[in-house]
């Protein structure tokens, strides 16, 4: 493990390995490096290609945390961590860590090379942008009482873990790890998903470096809308559909397919 120090003394925990290009690898909501769905078997299939980074974003694993929270933050954590490694690298984010490279993009476009992004998750049917906005009510709501473990508890709800699942695993001894790390729900989804979650077009549109929009053909038909009108909204950008991969894509199938395009 290393570390580099942001602009504004959070210290960031990160892995780097391979020779070639720098790559900087963004985890999605509650993800980090030793609880991951995937990366670090990513980070291991892109190393003989690219200089890998992998990184525990601030709040999160061996990172630590400097309140209060913006997203220029973490872009400012992320730019730490290219220039400790050249100072420039191309960046792929999953999930809400997608939303987060596309706003490193925009802020450093001297700095980052390529965008890939793989199913940020929004959503433009306006019953889901309802249904977003109850659920970050009730976010804020928990968290501010302090109520961590219910707020991890809504979030896993939200993306679908049944009822008994979540109830299972608050009895697990991993739970207290996975309460220390809810506060960032917030980070993710009040201030990178935006109040409704809808597609940020406006936003994307000043995106000024190649990009690719990445889906997961057995994944909710939102997703594939989303993909579309993110990657019609950069210019230049395509988006690819990767078949019969969920949200959670396997890594050799999603390897090949980033090589392809940083590399081309």
């Amino acid at each position: 493990m290393k570390t580099v120090t942001s602009k504004d003394g959070t210290s960031i925990a990160f892995d780097q390995s391979g020779t070639g290009p720098a790559l900087v690898l963004v985890h999605g909501a509650t993800q980090y490096r030793a609880s991951d769905q995937g990366m670090r078997q990513l980070a291991d299939l892109l190393a003989p290609h690219f200089t890998v980074i992998q990184y525990d974003r601030r709040g999160r694993g061996q990172s630590t945390d400097t309140p209060p929270f913006a997203v220029e933050r973490e872009v400012e954590d992320i730019e730490a961590l290219v220039d400790a490694v050249g100072g420039s690298a191309f960046i792929y984010g999953m999930s809400s860590g997608a939303v987060l490279a596309m706003e490193a993009a925009l802020a450093l476009p001297g700095k980052i090379w390529k965008l890939a992004m793989y199913e940020p998750p929004f959503n433009d049917d306006e019953a889901a942008r309802q249904r977003w906005k109850a659920y970050t009510g009730q976010l804020g709501e928990l968290l501010a009482q302090g109520r961590r473990g219910d707020a991890m508890a809504l979030f896993l709800g939200l993306v679908g873990v049944p009822a008994e699942q979540v109830e299972g695993m608050r009895q697990a001894p991993t739970w207290p790890m996975a309460e220390a790390i809810a506060p960032t729900l917030a980070y993710d989804h009040f201030e990178l998903m935006g109040e409704e979650a809808a597609v940020p077009t406006g936003r994307a549109a000043g995106v000024t470096v190649p990009a690719l929009v990445l889906v997961g053909g057995a994944s909710y038909g939102f997703m594939h809308q989303s993909a579309e009108k993110l990657a019609k909204a950069i210019s230049g950008a395509r988006w690819h559909i990767l078949e019969g991969q969920t949200h959670n894509a396997a890594a050799p199938v999603l390897a090949p397919v980033l090589e392809e395009f940083f590399l081309s």
